[in-house]
C-alpha cells in the first residue's frame, strides 16, 4: 500500500454488513462507528456506559445514516459482561462480518477487574480475547468476515510477563500499558497463523491511531483526581496530535479495504508514524514473533476459561 491519499470516502458500501465496535462512544470507536453506518452497515456500539453510548448514537443518527445503530452494554473489565454480550448477539439472529476491538484504557492508576486480572492487560487484551471467542461462530458463519484488533505504537516498549502478569510487583503504569498493546498485536499474529492453517475466510487484521486526540490521555489523570496533569495531556493533544477522526482511519482501511492480508497491520504513514494517511506498517519483529504468541495464546484461555479453537 503506498502513501496515498485514504478517507472514509473510499469506504465501500456496508449494506446489510454487521459490526461491533467496542468502545465506540468516543474517540476513534465513535468515529468508526460513524463511518460504517454512514456506509450502510448496521453498527452495534458496544459499550460500557449506556448514556454517554446513547448520546454518541444519536449524533450519528442526526447525520441521517441509512440503517440506525444500536448500543449494547459491554464492560470488558468484567468475563460476565462478555459472555452476556455474546448471549445476547447469539439470541439477535445476527450473522457478524465485522468485529472491531477498539475499547482501550491507557496509564491507569493500579486496579484489577472484577475477575483479579491487571486492568490494563484485562480491558485491552483479556477482554477482547474473550469478547472474539466467543464470537467467533458468528463470524466464520459470515465469512468473509473480519477481526480488527486495536494496537498502539506503544507496543515498542512492551514485555509480556509471564511471570507476573498482573503487575502484582512492581507496577509501571506505561510499562503494562505497552504489555497489553503488545498483547493485540501478538493476539492477531496468532489468529492469522491458525487461520492461514484452517483456510476459513476470517482475515485478522490490526492497526494503529498514531497520536490521536482522545479521552484516553488524559484518563489516567483523572483517576488520580489531577486536574493539572489532565489539562497537560489536552494541551499536548492540541499542539502535537492528529483528530481521532484521521486516528480512526487505519483501523477503517483495515476493516473495509479490498486488499487487507492475513495478519496485516496499518498506521499513519506520516512523520514517526504520527500522523497521516493510513499506510502498511510492520510491528517490531523482535518482539512479535509466534513463540511468544502461541503462549500467550494459551496463557489467554487459562485465565479467561474460553477455549478458543480456530
Amino acid at each position: 500500500m503506498s502513501k496515498k491519499v485514504w478517507t472514509t470516502d473510499q469506504i465501500p458500501p456496508q449494506s446489510e454488513k454487521i459490526a461491533v465496535v467496542t468502545g465506540a462512544n468516543s474517540g476513534l470507536g465513535f468515529y468508526t462507528s460513524r463511518a460504517l453506518a454512514a456506509k450502510g452497515a448496521k453498527v452495534i456500539m458496544a459499550c460500557r456506559n449506556l448514556e454517554k453510548g446513547e448520546q454518541a448514537r444519536l449524533r450519528i443518527m442526526a447525520e441521517g445514516v441509512p440503517v440506525e445503530p444500536e448500543v449494547w452494554k459491554l464492560d470488558l473489565a468484567s468475563l460476565e459482561s462478555v459472555r452476556a454480550f455474546a448471549q445476547k448477539f447469539a439470541g439477535s439472529g445476527h450473522q457478524l462480518d465485522l468485529l472491531i476491538n477498539n475499547a482501550g484504557l491507557m496509564a491507569i492508576p493500579y486496579s484489577r477487574t472484577e475477575d483479579g486480572f491487571e486492568m490494563q492487560f484485562g480491558v485491552n487484551h483479556l477482554g477482547h480475547f474473550a469478547l472474539t471467542a466467543l464470537l467467533w461462530p458468528h463470524l466464520t458463519s459470515a465469512s468473509p468476515s473480519r477481526v480488527i484488533q486495536v494496537s498502539s505504537l506503544a507496543h515498542y516498549m512492551g514485555k509480556i510477563r509471564f511471570e507476573d502478569l498482573h503487575w502484582e510487583k512492581g507496577y509501571r503504569k506505561w510499562g503494562a500499558y505497552g504489555m497489553s498493546k503488545l498483547a493485540n498485536l501478538l493476539f492477531v499474529h496468532e489468529l492469522a497463523n491458525k487461520l492461514s492453517e484452517t483456510g476459513k475466510k476470517v482475515t485478522a487484521a490490526a492497526a494503529h491511531p498514531g497520536y490521536a486526540d482522545t479521552e484516553l490521555q488524559a484518563k489516567g489523570s483523572r483517576m488520580k483526581g489531577s486536574r493539572l496533569g489532565a489539562g497537560s495531556f489536552k494541551l499536548v493533544n492540541r499542539l502535537v496530535a492528529q483528530s481521532a477522526e484521521m486516528g480512526a482511519l487505519p483501523s477503517l482501511y483495515a476493516a473495509t479495504a479490498e486488499e487487507v492480508e492475513q495478519g496485516a497491520y496499518f498506521g499513519p504513514g506520516g512523520f514517526l508514524k504520527l500522523h497521516g494517511m493510513p499506510v502498511a506498517d510492520s510491528p517490531s519483529p523482535t518482539l512479535v514473533n509466534s513463540e511468544v504468541s502461541g503462549k500467550l495464546w494459551s496463557v489467554s484461555e487459562q485465565l479467561t476459561g474460553i477455549l478458543f479453537s480456530v
